[in-house]
């Protein structure tokens, strides 16, 4: 009710009707920016504190036209609930939830069927917080059944791989002390070549990584291939070198969309796969997930048994603490798909990234690397003679319509070369497509006026995410 002229208690103060974006009152209201480095001294209003955290982050991107990340930008709401209903369940309390614990078992069991384990009952795997603590728990298996085979004193082990590895490859060598030996790209190789890897092997190498496939370019790394060549330098040396295959997304693609390409567990050199479930295994960040064959590559003294909580409880990941959410949104989206369903996404996904291709290699501006037809990927660059622009100011040009396209440099031996890369998502329709075609197109004409490209200092790479 409101108050008559002078009614108004002395300590009361009147509703303030002013519109102001914002909190009425001035006593925890957004009238001052709270301190950025330093606890504020008062707490604030829960809505006061949202939206001030809420308007900053409106400068992020938009994740779904962010084309640089292969992470996973949109889940189906019942997704959502799910992983909120299940935010504060820690995975490590196997006890207190078995449930979720089951559901993880449940997963290991899926991918051990779908990568064609010889016999998916005794594979042996674990969720993870992503590909990169899965490849560090690959790599010390590898590392750990080296130095079983060769208990030389003093001697130095080695991994080998293709230069285009993601970076956690080269954490893992620099953090366990192994030698990284690396296959060079070569003209318009820009992976791995099999040949190349089994010249680099000797009686130090703890294994091979093959890539399914590259983050540079979305190619597949030719596994089969990779095999055959350590098989033949078995058959000439003596030396049985196991295979890593870092499937980070091609282990959630290659299954589906092609069942005749052999790169799995039908390989009996192939010890261990990696894939990230929050990449093309359609979840959120972040999880990922390492399954070895059997037991036996899996070295028992890298298992931990722990008593916690009042239970037996085995582990073998790097990380102890962190939600069961993801896990289960995991477990949601193998059921809810089902191989259909994953067949018709990835596909749909593979049939957006070749149809963007396919008219970007129409405008002449440009040249492509790959085409789609693999990961739902693809890299371009510039075509010949395009001399008033390049990736990079290509790169610059499209943030400005909110495109997230990234440019860089390939390593060695091609650092020649510089690309943009495109990665296509469930979830990045044909409608998006056509409205990025669209912005591309409509930039070029200014972007042919230029008199040149940028100066080189002012060059970086943009974007570019593993």
């Amino acid at each position: 009710m409101p108050l008559h002229k002078g009614s108004q208690k002395p300590d009361e103060r009147p509703v303030s009707v002013n519109p102001f974006f914002g909190e009425a009152d001035p006593v925890g209201g957004m009238t001052e920016a709270p301190p950025k480095h330093r606890l504020p001294d008062a707490p604030l209003p829960s809505m006061t504190a949202y939206q001030l955290v809420h308007d900053e982050l409106m400068l992020d991107g938009n994740s779904r036209l962010n084309l640089a990340t292969f992470v996973t930008t949109w889940m189906e709401p019942q997704a959502g609930v799910l992983m909120a209903e299940c935010r504060d369940k820690n995975m490590i309390d196997k006890d207190e939830y078995p449930r979720t614990a089951e559901l993880e078992r449940r997963c290991v069991a899926m991918l051990a069927d779908l990568w064609n384990a010889p016999d998916p009952s005794a594979a042996v795997g674990c969720s993870t917080t992503g590909s990169s603590e899965a490849c560090m728990l690959a790599g010390m298996a590898l590392k750990r059944r080296w130095s079983k085979r060769n208990p030389v004193p003093g001697a130095r082990p080695n991994l080998v791989m293709g230069v285009n590895v993601q970076v956690c490859w080269d954490k893992f060598c620099n953090f366990w002390e192994v030698e990284p030996r690396l296959v060079p790209m070569e003209g318009e190789r820009f992976h791995l070549d099999p040949e190349a890897a089994a010249a680099l092997c000797d009686e130090n190498t703890i294994g091979v990584v093959g890539i399914l496939g590259s983050t540079f370019d979305g190619s597949y790394e030719p596994i089969a291939d990779l095999c055959a060549a350590l098989d033949a330098l078995q058959e000439r040396t003596g030396l049985d070198i196991p295979v890593h295959v870092d499937g980070a997304s091609g282990g959630m693609v290659a299954p589906f969309l092609d069942e005749d390409l052999v790169w799995d567990f039908r390989l009996p050199r192939v010890a261990s796969i990696n894939t990230s479930g929050h990449k093309y295994g359609l979840v959120y960040p972040g999880v990922g997930w390492a399954l070895w064959r059997d037991k036996e590559a899996l070295p028992e003294e890298l298992v931990f048994r722990v008593n916690y909580l009042g239970g037996d409880m085995p582990t073998f990941a790097l990380n102890f603490s962190r939600p069961g959410a993801q896990v289960v949104a995991q477990y949601y989206t193998f059921l809810r798909l089902g191989r259909e369903g994953y067949r018709a996404v990835q596909q749909t996904t593979r049939d957006v990234a070749k149809g963007i291709a396919e008219r970007v290699a129409a405008l002449d501006d440009f040249r492509l690397l790959t085409r789609g037809d693999e990961l739902p990927v693809f890299a371009f660059t510039t075509a010949p003679g395009v001399e008033a622009y390049d990736v990079f100011d290509v790169s610059r040009r499209m943030r400005e319509s909110g495109w997230l396209l990234p440019a860089y440099t390939f390593p060695p031996n091609r650092e020649d070369l510089s690309v943009l890369r495109v990665v296509c998502r469930n979830g990045f329709s044909a409608d998006l497509a056509d409205l990025f075609v669209e912005d591309l197109t409509r930039l070029l004409p200014e972007l042919r006026r230029q008199p040149y490209p940028l100066t080189r200092d002012k060059k970086a790479a943009t974007g570019f995410h593993h």
